[in-house]
């Protein structure tokens, strides 16, 4: 999971979005900040962090509590938004911390289905979205979680023990998790790294079918100019190396994809 906000590839609930929804967006992702904040500490034991996420779910659910998980229930049951959107990511946060590596791509979409899917299913239901959305939206919230993995693999493997990376393609080329640790990827890292970039191209490009279904013309311009983050960042990894520097977009490479994003909701929102 992404451990701080500088990181992020995309704002949730930015100024895209309704004021109206704002408040409701903003305490869930408050929920997510304090869940992936126990997730990712480097120095709390593996069962206190299972202990507090089932404490948190509990808060969900309704046991009496002040915090953040407590009140993104009040807020999203006033909101008539289902709360699983926010248990599920739960499910990926304790997985998190109990299970340091990565199967197989199957296994990686599984965890993306926990970790990444509930934040585009919550936009979509909080919008009054069909339920249709949620394929491409999934597909776009799952690219920017394989996308984030890999720019920040040598971080989460060597602070948290944690490889994102499929372990059945780093056999395959005869690459081990200790090979993250170098200064710049081997020949082997970059296959599986490339491997990884082309399944998830074919998700962004599921993804590019959501602006158009979105009826809500704030959203729809957030999802569109999201898809040409994604875009941007896969293209930049697939060109730079995330072993050997910080791979992120420039501030003006953010701008070029919100000018491109909005340009295409203008266009889905006329044709619609």
């Amino acid at each position: 999971m992404t451990r701080t906000k500088d990181t992020e590839n995309f704002p949730v609930g930015s100024w895209l979005v309704s004021a109206e929804h704002r408040p409701i967006v903003h305490a869930y992702y408050n929920f997510a900040r304090a869940a992936d904040d126990i997730s990712d500490d480097p120095q709390m034991p593996s069962d206190e962090k299972v202990r507090l996420l089932s404490e948190m779910d509990a808060h969900l659910q309704g046991a009496p509590g002040d915090g953040p998980a407590a009140k993104a229930r009040t807020v999203l049951l006033a909101a008539n938004v289902p709360l699983e959107h926010a248990r599920d990511l739960l499910v990926a946060f304790k997985r998190d911390s109990v299970k340091p590596r990565t199967k197989d791509w199957d296994d990686l979409m599984d965890y993306c289905r926990y970790s990444a899917s509930p934040v585009g299913r919550f936009l979509l239901d909080l919008h009054g979205e069909s339920r249709d959305t949620w394929v491409p939206g999934d597909a776009l919230c799952n690219a920017l979680q394989v996308l984030n993995h890999l720019q920040d693999c040598q971080d989460d493997f060597v602070l948290l023990d944690r490889v994102y990376l499929p372990q059945d393609w780093l056999s395959e080329v005869g690459a081990t998790a200790e090979d993250i640790r170098l200064p710049q990827s081997i020949p082997a890292i970059r296959a599986v790294m490339t491997r990884m970039l082309d399944k998830t191209e074919e998700l962004v490009k599921l993804a590019k079918t959501l602006p158009p279904m979105v009826k809500d013309g704030g959203l729809r311009r957030e999802t569109a100019v999201i898809v040409a983050v994604a875009e941007r960042l896969l293209d930049l990894l697939k060109r730079q190396d995330p072993l050997a520097g910080r791979v992120e977009l420039s501030k003006l490479a953010y701008v070029g994809a919100a000018a491109t994003g909005l340009g295409r909701a203008v266009f889905f929102g006329g044709r619609g």
